[in-house]
């Protein structure tokens, strides 16, 4: 091991809390807003990968690649700015217990703080792999379990052995146990919200549908989320939401579920953008950043319209919003 990623590794532990407090957000009625987080950024050595920059920061690699489409993740120019990507739109889904959003691999829990805030933490998760899909539902926490031991069902020892991987019936709790030292059970057989053995692996469809966490995420989860908390799980590649009366578009990459790529993001898109317009016609949407945003499908918010309160507003922010000026939109860093 290198010395840049050895120190890389060491950074973690002390990085933790602070990626924590990152992550909260506080929510109150006078903000009345679908936006939460603030990007921001780092450098990367050519020792280090973007899953180095990704585990040290709590992020997940799909979040790093996506942001940093310029940066190349396996051999980087010495000192290359990593964009930190922390800003996020809030998922079109009931603000309460826990939402995930398996399109862009993040897990959202609503709560209230110590000091009785209404409160969102935002989490990087692990999902379904193409061939063993996380399942879209509304269900609720059952179980939460400390140390788990492991049970896995025949087709996955099945798996295991056609690899030359022989797994017993029973993987006991330690450090060789793929669940982690966390569990939540949910109200669908044999899914479970986990944590991880190999953290390495935040951000990538790389599970059996399970939702797995970094270690210090899930156990702060589990301390907060009770029994018959509910969960709904959603598949949205892209969202749409207001800031300050500015609306932001972000998109992600569609999953690949059984060797194909969901559903292409630019009718989706443009179908509730056109919806809005209906109720909302004072809107207006600068299409040209419409069409970069689906384009790149970076993963973070972009400016893509306003809603002015006057004529004197309307004509100011047509000009504004304009992007003839700029090859990408305006993103929130």
């Amino acid at each position: 091991m290198t010395s840049a990623r050895a120190f890389g590794l060491l950074l973690v532990a002390f990085c933790c809390l602070p990626c924590l407090a990152e992550n909260r957000h506080i929510l109150t009625s006078e903000t009345n807003t679908d936006l939460v987080g603030s990007n921001s950024s780092t450098y990367i050595s050519r020792e280090e990968t973007l899953i180095d920059i990704a585990v040290r920061h709590q992020l997940g690699y799909n979040m790093i690649r996506s942001a940093n489409p310029d940066v190349d993740a396996w051999l980087p120019d010495d000192g290359s700015k990593v964009l930190l990507p922390f800003s996020v739109i809030l998922p079109d889904a009931p603000r309460k217990g826990i939402v995930i959003n398996t399109a862009e691999m993040r897990l959202y829990f609503y709560h209230r703080d110590e000091q009785n805030h209404n409160t969102v933490t935002v989490y990087p998760i692990s999902v379904g792999r193409r061939d063993w899909a996380t399942p879209l539902t509304e269900t609720r926490i059952t179980l939460r379990v400390e140390q788990p031991s492991w049970y896995p069902p025949e087709s996955i020892r099945a798996e295991h052995a056609a690899r030359g991987d022989l797994l017993p019936k029973v993987v006991p709790a330690g450090p060789d146990n793929p669940l982690g030292d966390y569990l939540l059970a949910l109200d669908v057989p044999s899914y479970f919200i986990h944590g991880t053995n190999k953290r390495f692996g935040i951000g990538m469809q790389v599970t059996h549908g399970c939702i797995r966490m970094y270690p210090e995420h899930i156990e702060e989860l589990y301390n907060l989320a009770p029994v018959n908390t509910p969960v709904t799980i959603v598949n949205q590649p892209y969202k749409i939401g207001w800031k300050d009366e500015k609306l932001y578009l972000e998109v992600h990459h569609p999953l690949e579920l059984d060797g194909v790529v969901q559903e292409e993001n630019r009718t989706g898109v443009v179908d509730k953008l056109t919806s809005m317009l209906e109720e909302q016609p004072e809107v207006l949407i600068d299409w040209n950043r419409v069409d970069i945003a689906i384009t790149k499908a970076t993963g973070m918010p972009a400016l893509v319209g306003i809603q002015p309160h006057s004529y004197s507003d309307f004509e100011y922010y047509r000009n504004h919003i304009r992007s003839d000026h700029s090859n990408r939109p305006d993103m929130i860093e």
